[in-house]
């Protein structure tokens, strides 16, 4: 892997690393904000539940209180025993629920409430004292000293206890308001807390999602870049393994393959097909003379001549060195092959001039058909071989048109 390579991927993974770490400590600071926040509600839903309960013994001792008062009241009203009696019960059976509420009161108090509850526990202490003496003077039918009791202190005491009653209720309404306040500014700070969080984790990602994404498209492009390389890399190597690196045509193997194809095809629908042998006349001269470049413009010229020479279904190969060899495709006989190397020769000997000196271009072309002159590639190869040795060796410029051509 390139050095550049390497860098850049330790960059994107410390950096997401780290993104991705950070989104994680956010999440787990929500989680931790959230439990505290949670916990701080059951604490207030807990001292909300105690101050209401409060609220409630409170309220069942001044019921009670006022039951007790109210019973006095009617048992110096009543003239019959058996009233009295029974509303004597009623007053000592409030007393119970009295007692009962306090007890349940104290219980529940803080320490900043019990200077308050003190105070009504005396106040209550001296009512219950002179409701009893009230009781009995009214057991004892002495009305007149139980009316002048209840006006004189009983009455008084009991405005003075509902007025402690009234106190403590605002004390404990003061706590309820103070503990719903810090709750509302603790809410109000988590939820802050929370929403500062929860941008910032969203923020960090989209920027792990966004660097990822950059990284996934900066590989994809790589990895495209690299398929494209070796497409051009495996059509490379392909055409070096199929084509001549000079002249572009087909080499050798690519040649045999196309023959024995056309071969196949010719057996199959009886036709017949063509070869013609060409090799340069002359070509080592050219070499020594101007030059391998020389040598090597000349190869590429007589390639492109052949192209424009020859039909699109016909092939055209170079075998090596100066030797080159076409293919004629579904030929009707040994007349269509004298016509291509006729036109051939044609191409060939047009005025030539490589880097400003004139090259004359001439080659001996032999020919082979089969299956008149060979049954497969090999003879056919040998015989248009031999056919343009024959023509090499004839000495005759018109040797083509005269040529037997016979393997």
């Amino acid at each position: 892997m390139p050095l550049a390579h390497l860098t850049t991927r330790r960059t994107f993974l410390f950096v997401v690393g780290g993104a991705f770490l950070a989104l994680v400590s956010l999440i787990a600071l929500l989680a931790v904000s959230s439990l505290i926040q949670l916990n701080h509600q059951r604490k207030f839903n807990a001292d909300v539940l105690v101050q209401n309960q409060k609220l409630e013994r409170m309220t069942q001792i001044q019921v009670a209180a006022h039951k007790r008062t109210d019973s006095l009241l009617r048992m110096a009203l009543t003239q019959d025993t058996f009233d009295r009696d029974e509303i004597f019960r009623e007053f000592n059976h409030a007393a119970i629920l009295l007692g009962n509420a306090r007890r349940d009161l104290q219980k529940m108090l803080a320490p900043s409430e019990r200077a308050a509850y003190d105070n009504l526990t005396k106040t209550v202490n001296n009512i219950q004292q002179v409701h009893e003496q009230i009781a009995e003077l009214l057991m004892a039918e002495r009305t007149g000293n139980a009316n002048a009791l209840l006006r004189q202190i009983a009455i008084p005491l009991q405005a003075q206890f509902n007025q402690q009653l009234l106190e403590m209720r605002y004390q404990f309404q003061n706590e309820t308001m103070k503990a719903q306040t810090l709750a509302s500014e603790r809410f109000s700070r988590t939820w802050g807390r929370a929403l500062l969080l929860s941008i910032a984790a969203v923020l960090i990602g989209i920027i792990v999602g966004w660097l990822t994404l950059r990284q996934l498209s900066r590989i994809s492009r790589q990895i495209e870049i690299q398929f494209a390389e070796l497409e051009v890399s495996r059509a490379a190597l392909k055409q070096e393994a199929s084509h001549d690196a000079l002249t572009g045509l087909a080499n050798r193997r690519l040649f045999y393959d196309r023959l024995q194809h056309a071969i196949r095809q010719a057996r199959r629908y009886r036709t017949k097909v063509g070869i013609l042998f060409l090799d340069l006349d002359g070509f080592k001269e050219i070499n020594d003379m101007h030059g391998h470049h020389v040598g090597d413009a000349v190869l590429t010229e007589v390639a492109r001549r052949l192209s424009k020479s020859v039909r699109e279904s016909d092939s055209i190969a170079r075998l090596g060195g100066d030797e080159f060899v076409v293919l004629l495709d579904k030929v009707g006989g040994r007349e269509d092959c004298l016509s291509a190397a006729a036109n051939i020769e044609r191409a060939l000997g047009e005025d030539s001039n490589f880097y400003g000196m004139p090259v004359e271009i001439r080659a001996s072309i032999g020919h082979a058909l089969f299956p008149d002159d060979g049954e497969d590639e090999d003879m056919l190869i040998r015989s248009a071989d031999a056919a343009m040795y024959r023509v090499k060796t004839g000495g005759d410029t018109s040797r083509q048109g005269r040529l037997a051509f016979s393997a």
